[in-house]
């Protein structure tokens, strides 16, 4: 019975830089493979770009970001950009983004199934089922958790195994084989939901920077909407792909300082 599936939200953290029409499939997408299961109900979905502090070469401002997103998603019912990641000073863990983004839900899901302040809070219907975040991602995505020094292992344990992931596959990437290659991950299959993307669209962000860099055309790779605003504030040029070069990426200097924790921490 479809009041029985679990409430749905996806949540794609990245640098959205700019954001492209494949960004965009990536929800459509993993949103049928969930109703599929016959588990879900999809009830949203959140586009989170990174902020600033992540120090990534070429990465533009995060309010030229934001608000390509915000462009690009206007025609879309039910996934919104989200800016509280973008604007933190530092780099965000995706495991903080996620607990914060929960939390909200949480909240709102509580507000709307608890009776108004007036009367006991036990009404809730019994039928309601708390909402569940996963995080969705690109196939590549799987891989980052091998990166030495990337990801701390209690947060790939949390992602992994408190929320789950939603991967989408993307051209020969093999999300399967990240998987029986980790045996973290490899714990927590049955929350990694695999999505075989069968209309091949590999539409990268490099290479739409790459292709305005050099005053081609993009159109029908990204939204109008977003090619005009990127026309306007003259976005991706040989300056700003040049912005952060040299700088390590923050992730890594940020995991390198975290202290060994000790038991009673």
């Amino acid at each position: 019975m479809a009041n029985r599936r679990v409430p749905l939200v996806l949540l794609a953290c990245g640098s959205f830089n700019p954001i492209t029409n494949q960004h965009m499939r990536l929800f459509e997408l993993a949103k049928d493979h969930m109703h599929s299961t016959g588990q879900y109900q999809v009830v949203g979905g959140i586009v989170s770009p990174v902020s600033d502090g992540y120090g990534k070469q070429g990465l533009v401002l995060a309010k030229h970001r934001i608000a390509m997103a915000k462009l690009a998603l206007q025609s879309s019912n039910w996934v919104t950009v989200d800016e509280w990641e973008s604007q933190q000073p530092d780099w965000t863990e995706t495991v903080v983004t996620m607990r914060y983004h929960y939390g909200r839900i949480l909240k709102e899901y509580e507000q709307s199934t608890g009776t108004h302040n007036n009367s006991s809070s036990n009404t809730t219907p019994l039928s309601s089922i708390s909402p569940q975040l996963k995080l969705l991602c690109g196939a590549d995505f799987l891989d980052t958790f091998k990166v030495p020094g990337l990801w701390l292992d209690e947060h790939v344990e949390e992602v992994a195994g408190r929320f789950g992931l939603v991967c989408v596959s993307r051209g020969r990437l093999q999300p399967e084989r990240a998987v029986h290659e980790s045996d973290m991950l490899s714990r927590h299959q049955r929350n990694i939901f695999l999505v075989r993307e069968w209309v091949r669209n590999e539409t990268s962000a490099t290479e739409v920077r790459r292709a305005l860099r050099r005053g081609l055309s993009v159109k029908y790779l990204i939204p109008d909407s977003v090619i005009e605003y990127i026309h306007q504030h003259n976005l991706y040029t040989e300056d700003s792909e040049r912005r952060n070069k040299g700088t390590v990426l923050r992730p890594l200097t940020k995991q390198a300082q975290q202290p060994v924790k000790s038991l009673d921490d």
